[in-house]
């Protein structure tokens, strides 16, 4: 019972601590994100490696980072920082989601419905990792239903599903 006491005061001291740490350094992580929204890439990344140079274990900073790196088309960087991510702190939901969006990119849907598991077993509210989910659920289907009508061109049923998920995982249409 102890240590379990221990364990959740060090939780929270670590998350007041985190706290503190994202005031602190607000400016910084909103200069990084402001040069990534404008597609300042080359910035962007070169902000994030100053500050991880003085605080290379800053996980808001290191997740900014993976996201400069994956818009930058680095996605094997960017799965490495957020792996690291995910061992160094398996309490966060957010780098097991942005993982599991390279892995589908990749289509790596095995890694990908994995990863956001994980991000929905850490936190059950997490509604854009659940979505996401959806989402890699109806590839793996829409795999299925083809690899049956490969084995039985003639399935109706399957046929129809495969229309369906095709409409469904389609891109929206802008107006």
């Amino acid at each position: 019972m102890t240590s379990r006491f221990s364990a959740g005061l060090r939780v929270l001291a670590a998350a007041a601590l985190f706290a503190c740490a994202a005031t602190a350094y607000a400016d910084e992580y909103a200069d990084v994100s402001q040069l990534l929204r404008t597609g300042k890439l080359a910035e962007a990344q070169a902000k994030a490696d100053l500050y991880l140079a003085v605080k290379p274990r800053d996980p808001q900073m290191r997740f900014l980072k993976s996201a400069v790196q994956s818009a930058n088309g680095q996605a094997g960087e960017a799965i490495a920082t957020l792996n690291a991510l995910t061992q160094e702190f398996p309490e966060l939901p957010e780098p097991y989601n942005n993982l599991a969006v390279l892995y589908a990119s990749q289509n790596d849907l095995d890694k990908a419905r994995t990863a956001l598991e994980m991000a929905v077993r850490i936190n059950p509210a997490y509604a854009t990792a659940y979505e996401n989910l959806g989402d890699v659920y109806a590839k793996l289907a829409s795999q299925s239903y083809s690899k049956s009508l490969q084995l039985n061109a003639s399935n109706p049923q399957a046929s129809q599903k495969v229309t369906l998920l095709k409409s469904v995982l389609a891109p929206a249409k802008t107006k």
